[in-house]
């Protein structure tokens, strides 16, 4: 009966929770998402802004992903290509792991740890995912040279937006 009863709530959970596009399709970032800290594979903190501030000046893709999920995992190879065909867009993924542990072991199981990662410290629900809606994973945004939300909303790196928001960006 305990197997039935999981399997059905297995069922209702991919059936009736799925992404959801926010209402509101932001274009800039607040002060309090700017502030939100994460830390990097080496254990250095920095702000979300800071990472921005690095950016600056160039077209960047911010990548959501976590090694437990399986659509994000999915989604790596066609991330993969969208970078690979970007040479000129920068890529930060931005890692929803529950423990800094799970974050290490991710990035070296999914031969991740050569590009520009971070975990959010505060874990899901802080003041950056809370600012953008983010409530499922992965997702992707795209922002402009001057950090500005350029693509709020993106489920997929194979979504068409993003290709057609970086090429608007280039010219």
């Amino acid at each position: 009966m305990k197997k039935i009863l999981i399997y059905t709530m297995l069922i209702i959970c991919q059936l009736g929770f799925s992404q959801e596009v926010p209402k509101i399709l932001k274009t800039k970032f607040s002060k309090e998402a700017l502030a939100e800290k994460l830390q990097d594979q080496n254990g250095q903190e920095i702000t979300m802004g800071e990472i921005l501030n690095r950016h600056q000046g160039k077209i960047l893709v911010l990548d959501f992903w976590a090694g437990w999920c399986k659509d994000c995992l999915e989604a790596f190879p066609k991330a993969k290509k969208l970078e690979a065909e970007n040479p000129n867009v920068d890529f930060v993924f931005l890692s929803l792991e529950r423990s800094k542990e799970g974050f290490l072991k991710s990035l070296e199981k999914y031969q991740m740890a050569d590009k520009e990662n971070y975990w959010f410290l505060s874990g899901w629900k802080n003041d950056f995912n809370n600012y953008i809606d983010l409530n499922w994973i992965p997702r992707y945004m795209v922002v402009d040279q001057h950090s500005a939300i350029a693509k709020y909303y993106a489920v997929a790196p194979d979504d068409p937006d993003i290709q057609k928001t970086i090429d608007r960006l280039s010219k």
